[in-house]
């Protein structure tokens, strides 16, 4: 297991800027209905996709009554059924950058017709399924912060139980099945393969540590070397392909060095 990467960075940058996003909790609350809607049932015990969603949601601090609601709208009728279908774009951007791009839509034309249009004018191309699939890896993600909230007024922050020593948390994702972790600051990023998910969150919170979120994500295995101009170009696209309501997630193969991190956070 090693304790560092530079994919830190992007994820990073990512969730800053998404938290930011006013239609966040629509994506997240889409996410839980349609993974309620197609594991058939509204218990996330029972059902490893929605779990998931409902980690995700977690992560970003989606209150627990508007996650009700969006697993209840997977089961509801008429005007309150849910019908999202799953979509995958891909295409490559400024650079030879590839793209690859999840969506939740009820409408394939209108999504399909937004995501043609930010490639087009951000100096990309749409490609045809499958066109970048194979630069990508799945893997499940865990976020445990290092420290968290103790409640009490004197020591307002206390160590995450083990998390708060890189030795000893090493012993524990090892112990729970993860596959490798990373120091991202304030918190460590542990991976998994994808079905192994929630079974090593579980063994993770068997051990006294509080994880903050957890998710299904798309892994570049063949980075792509940009300078920092290029970068910031690609950026954009993926700022646009972000911004857009049906896509859920969006995943490229630009090589995040500290150089383009810092040049992209300024």
């Amino acid at each position: 297991m090693s304790g560092h990467s530079k994919w830190a960075t992007t994820k990073h940058r990512k969730a800053a800027q998404d938290a930011k996003r006013s239609a966040l909790f629509s994506k997240l609350a889409r996410n839980i209905t349609v993974a309620a809607k197609e594991g058939g049932d509204p218990n996330p015990d029972n059902n490893a996709s929605l779990a998931a969603a409902v980690e995700k949601a977690k992560g970003y601090s989606m209150p627990k009554d508007k996650i009700k609601t969006a697993i209840d709208k997977a089961f509801g009728s008429g005007k309150d059924a849910a019908n999202y279908e799953t979509v995958v774009y891909e295409g490559y951007g400024p650079c030879g950058v590839a793209v690859y791009c999840e969506a939740l839509t009820d409408n394939r034309n209108r999504t399909a017709a937004d995501v043609r249009a930010a490639f087009n004018h951000h100096g990309g191309n749409l490609g045809t399924s499958g066109s970048v699939a194979f630069q990508f890896e799945r893997k499940g993600q865990i976020i445990v912060a290092k420290e968290i909230e103790t409640g009490d007024k004197k020591n307002p922050v206390g160590p995450n139980g083990a998390a708060a020593d890189e030795e000893e948390f090493m012993l524990a994702v090892a112990e729970a099945g993860g596959d490798d972790y990373e120091d991202a600051n304030e918190e460590w990023i542990v991976y998994t393969a994808p079905t192994e998910l929630m079974s090593v969150v579980k063994a993770i919170e068997a051990q006294d540590i509080q994880v903050k979120g957890a998710e299904l994500i798309m892994i570049p295995t063949t980075p792509t070397e940009v300078s920092v101009s290029d970068a910031k170009k690609v950026m954009r696209l993926v700022d646009k392909l972000e911004e857009l309501e049906d896509l859920q997630n969006v995943y490229h193969t630009m090589d995040m060095t500290e150089e383009i991190a810092e040049a992209l956070d300024e």
